[in-house]
């Protein structure tokens, strides 16, 4: 099979796998970067980590690099507008002009999101087009009662099981 045709089917398959939507993000000489992202794990629970894949093409790829805190923002159907405003692209001010942000150890943290995650950066490694970022965990938030904003099928869905006018 071609690499081409490869691609392809891998993109159609991996369309067809429900994730949770992030939302990344670090500080970086006084200004504030982020991106939507899929790829984001858990890794370990001791140490306590993250891991994140950024692709080396995005924005939020040189600040990261050269800073030492990210945070993972897991959005819930609430941060829906979030979500929509960083695909937008735009300034960093323009993907932060929505949402209640906050700032821990340096860098934005979305007040409202279902969960947080804030981690020093304790490894990297480069792999195809990507980064791979490790995080050892610093803070750890969570909202009660908050719905995941999933992403499937080039869409978001929920995934929650009751009725919300928010998903599309």
């Amino acid at each position: 099979m071609e690499k081409e045709a490869i691609l392809a089917n891998f993109r159609d398959a991996l369309r067809h796998v429900a994730a949770t939507v992030y939302a990344v993000t670090t500080g970086h000489g006084g200004d504030r970067f982020g991106i939507l992202a899929t790829a984001v794990s858990s890794l370990s629970f001791d140490p306590p980590s993250l891991l994140v894949c950024i692709n080396r093409s995005a924005s939020l790829h040189e600040p990261l690099s050269t800073g030492s805190v990210f945070c993972v923002n897991v959005l819930g159907l609430g941060n829906r507008d979030v979500a929509d405003r960083f695909m937008k692209g735009g300034t960093t001010e323009e993907r932060f002009s929505v949402g209640e942000w906050g700032e821990e150890e340096g860098v934005p943290v979305l007040l409202n999101a279902q969960s947080s995650f804030v981690c020093r950066v304790a490894d990297r490694h480069s792999y195809g087009t990507h980064t791979i970022f490790v995080g050892d965990l610093i803070a750890a938030h969570h909202r009660e009662n908050a719905k995941p904003l999933t992403y499937y099928d080039g869409r978001y869905i929920d995934i929650s099981g009751a009725p919300d006018q928010t998903a599309a």
